[in-house]
């Protein structure tokens, strides 16, 4: 038995790679939030943030990035399981779209606290 098949592996990465670029995509908010993403790190990496400030910074993005693909994986998997309108689903997606932007709410806070000065 061997400790690491690299060819399972490299299939693994391959196939991750895919899912990302199926969702960069279909998927309008992770594109949306992929372009934001960028550009803050290319600030984050401009002004002279200390390491905490930018492991910060890219521990939100990450965060966002992940819950929204979480948020479409679970959407499509609900659609897959019930296909039919049922108002408590409807309820569950909302639930699970407040939760990612409860997180690009605070994202926000976070990014003014640490930017506003440097553009002041």
């Amino acid at each position: 038995m061997k400790f690491v098949d690299f060819n399972l592996l490299k299939k693994s990465f391959s196939d991750a790679k895919k899912g990302l670029f199926y969702s960069f995509r279909h998927e309008q908010n992770f594109r949306i939030g992929t372009i934001i993403g960028l550009i803050v790190m290319i600030f984050a990496f401009y002004f002279p943030l200390s390491i905490g400030q930018k492991v910060t910074i890219i521990l939100l993005i990450a965060l966002f990035l992940i819950l929204e693909l979480l948020n479409s994986v679970l959407e499509r998997t609900i659609d897959l399981l019930k296909p039919k309108i049922d108002p408590a689903i409807g309820i569950i997606k909302q639930m699970m779209s407040g939760i990612v932007l409860l997180v690009v709410i605070f994202s926000v806070i976070i990014g003014l606290i640490i930017f506003i000065p440097y553009f002041i």
